[in-house]
């Protein structure tokens, strides 16, 4: 890295869940919380989760998240994080102003693109998947 590209950033990370029991979400954030901690290039600084509410309209449906801050060495491995763990929303708290070189804005967009080609990829095949099963319903009808 050349000394005009900022690399450590904290941000603050909003991660959502939805479920039941109520105590599972609470436990499911704590996992990802850690997950998170042990990313390579990832710090996890400060996080507080919110007491599961019942969702509106629901019986035994409930929703919660966490706000989780941490600390990242390079630019690349927030966009990473966003992609892996899909945050609600995401703050960058520091620094104020972010340099990159070329090749680490290159290095993010390119992760993104494989990322979106990957999950284009998933799409495919789930939508060819469900072709075929149509046919085998509409087949299995007449």
């Amino acid at each position: 890295m050349s000394g005009n590209e900022t690399t450590k950033i904290t941000a603050m990370m909003m991660i959502e869940v939805l479920g039941r029991p109520k105590e599972h979400l609470i436990e499911t954030l704590k996992d990802l919380i850690k997950k998170i901690g042990e990313e390579k290039g990832v710090k996890v600084t400060d996080f507080k989760i919110k007491e599961p509410t019942l969702v509106k309209d629901q019986k035994d449906l409930y929703t919660t998240f966490a706000e989780i801050e941490v600390d990242v060495d390079q630019p690349q491995i927030l966009s990473i994080l966003m992609f892996k763990y899909m945050p609600a929303h995401i703050d960058v708290i520091e620094p104020e102003n972010i340099r990159l070189t070329n090749n680490g804005f290159a290095d993010i967009l390119s992760e993104l693109t494989r990322r979106l080609h990957r999950y284009e990829e998933i799409v495919r095949v789930l939508q060819a998947e469900k072709n075929m099963l149509e046919n085998q319903l509409k087949k299995s009808k007449e």
